[in-house]
């Protein structure tokens, strides 16, 4: 792991060269487990251009850390921010790269009296989400374990479905729990986020919290969850039928199924995910339907849920290969019941490789 890891250090140094920084002080504790796969609470890494990196933690970590990271330099202190940003001047750095989506302004405020402190002039410089940007591309082992992620929620929704644990008479957070129980016995190390289970007119409500609403014969009943698996997170949507599909409902189900097929087929590499977006809300402003598609088409997943590249009408960018996408259209008609379908895919040269297997066809149980 560490040569692989090594490997996007080497990448972030190479941007921080470019850009004439002597040092990047990373603060975000995805991006340190990204750049090093330390894994505690408590780290700061300090990439540098001369390759002396540092990575700083606690007592608590000392032994955590160096197993995780034999070939980075270990600095122990609990004052970890600081101690880096010392650590860092006193090596005579004069441009100093900082994740100021991350660091507080107290923080901030500490870093700029560490280096009024320093005996020369020294510029503190914001490298806001480069790391992100790296992150957008995943290699073969990121992608082998959103694979297994996406291949625990698949056989949780399966096996569910198949005892019958999705039926009228049952409340959407039993179905949540279970949903949530069965994902970490097949491996999971937790649940990607809130399980989402939106039954009746809850259904229209996007991000709905599963509550004790009753499942009733004839819902929409929608599941919206993931599993984490080596910390990379699955994200998958499906929306059923319970006992008996009206007209209605499966005219929205077959709109939405066609505007999620049309989303998935415009992912290609270069392709702006504006565009993206777009051919996939074109399908439903095209029914009369676009005042009910109410969110961004997808997003990336990875490290977190939700992370670069942001696919919507708004997105900047464009899609490469590497990048772990979902497509998740939906129609919401409030009080009645809403449709989404959501997948998470894998942008390549070729057609995208689907990584959520479960069948898309409306399912009436």
């Amino acid at each position: 792991m560490s040569e692989r890891e090594a490997g996007r250090r080497d990448r972030l140094r190479q941007t921080a060269a470019a850009n004439g920084l002597d040092a990047v002080l990373v603060t975000d504790l995805l991006n340190v487990r990204y750049l090093t796969g330390f894994t505690g609470s408590n780290g700061v890494l300090l990439v540098r251009t001369d390759g002396a990196d540092l990575l700083g933690t606690d007592g608590r970590y000392t032994t955590q850390a160096g197993a995780q990271v034999p070939d980075v330099e270990l600095l122990i202190d609990r004052a970890t921010l600081p101690a880096l940003a010392r650590a860092a001047l006193t090596e005579g750095t004069t441009r100093l790269g900082y994740e100021s989506h991350v660091v507080t302004v107290d923080e901030l405020r500490g870093l700029e009296g560490l280096a009024g402190e320093a005996g020369r002039a020294v510029e503190l410089v914001s490298v806001r989400r480069t790391v992100e940007t790296l992150r957008a591309i995943k290699d073969d082992g990121e992608i082998e374990a959103l694979r297994r992620a996406c291949a625990v929620a698949d056989q949780a929704l399966a096996e569910l479905a198949a005892e019958g644990a999705l039926r009228p008479g049952r409340t959407e957070l039993q179905v949540g729990r279970e949903l949530d129980a069965r994902m970490l016995a097949l491996g999971a190390e937790a649940p990607s986020f809130e399980t989402i289970v939106a039954a009746g007119a809850n259904s229209a409500i996007p991000h709905h919290r599963p509550d004790a609403t009753v499942l009733r014969d004839g819902d929409f009943l929608k599941l919206d969850f993931g599993a984490t698996v080596d910390g990379y997170h699955s994200d998958m949507t499906r929306t059923l039928v319970l006992g008996h599909a009206a007209d209605w409902q499966r005219e929205v189900y077959e709109l939405v199924a066609a505007s999620q097929a049309a989303g998935r087929a415009a992912l290609a590499v270069g392709a702006d995910v504006s565009a993206v977006d777009a051919a996939a809300r074109d399908v439903i402003v095209a029914a009369g339907h676009g005042e009910h598609f109410t969110h961004g088409l997808g997003h990336g997943v990875g490290l977190e849920i939700h992370e670069a590249p942001g696919i919507s009408a708004l997105g900047a960018g464009s899609l490469a290969a590497g990048m772990a996408v979902t497509v998740e259209p939906g129609v919401y008609l409030p009080g009645h019941g809403g449709v989404r379908i959501e997948d998470t895919l894998i942008v390549t040269d070729d057609e995208p490789e689907l990584l959520t297997l479960t069948s898309k066809e409306l399912l009436v149980l």
